[in-house]
């Protein structure tokens, strides 16, 4: 049998973060939104997909190796909005101001772990926090959200996280975490 499974690298979210997040978010109120369950929120770095199972350790080994390369780094929250598109949004997100050490980060994972040329594309640092649902019309106008103080989030490891499909939430659980040197 040919039998894979689905995998994305990403940092974990503290539990305080993560509450403080859909605390706000639930001023978004409308039938086409879909929150994610508090356990799934995460901050990804890259989608891997479905992947053979004996791939595992060469992945492993790989982040262990791009863990070592790069440093802790703390982002800092910008707002909470309808995104990626304003005008056509998919999902609601924690999006966080550019960070060089994140964009590093990101890229350096896309390379080492796609199996073709990534596109190039600037990696957002975000957290998703809803989705909006296909079979229900969006809302007319969702405004951002600002912070009403400063929020960070430090990144200080990026952990390999596999996601199984299920209803009505894919259920994700964590299989190694990298701390960054």
């Amino acid at each position: 049998m040919n039998e894979t499974i689905r995998l994305f690298v990403a940092a974990a979210v503290p539990a305080s973060l993560k509450a403080s997040l859909l605390q706000q978010a639930g001023s978004y109120q409308h039938e086409s939104i879909r929150f994610v369950p508090e356990q799934n929120l995460h901050l990804t770095l890259y989608f891997i997909g479905n992947t053979a199972p004996d791939a595992l350790p060469a992945i492993k080994e790989k982040l262990q190796q791009l863990a070592s390369r790069h440093t802790s780094f703390s982002l800092q929250l910008q707002c909470l909005e309808p995104g990626p598109k304003p005008r056509a949004p998919r999902l609601i997100w924690a999006r966080f101001e550019p960070n060089q050490q994140f964009e590093k980060l990101s890229q350096d994972i896309t390379l080492q772990l796609s199996v073709q040329p990534p596109k190039q594309q600037k990696a957002i640092p975000h957290i998703t926090l809803a989705r909006f649902r296909k079979d229900k019309a969006l809302p007319d106008h969702l405004p951002a959200i600002l912070p009403a103080a400063p929020v960070s989030f430090a990144v200080d490891a990026v952990s390999l996280w596999q996601s199984t499909l299920s209803s009505p939430h894919p259920i994700y659980s964590i299989l190694e975490t990298f701390p960054l040197s």
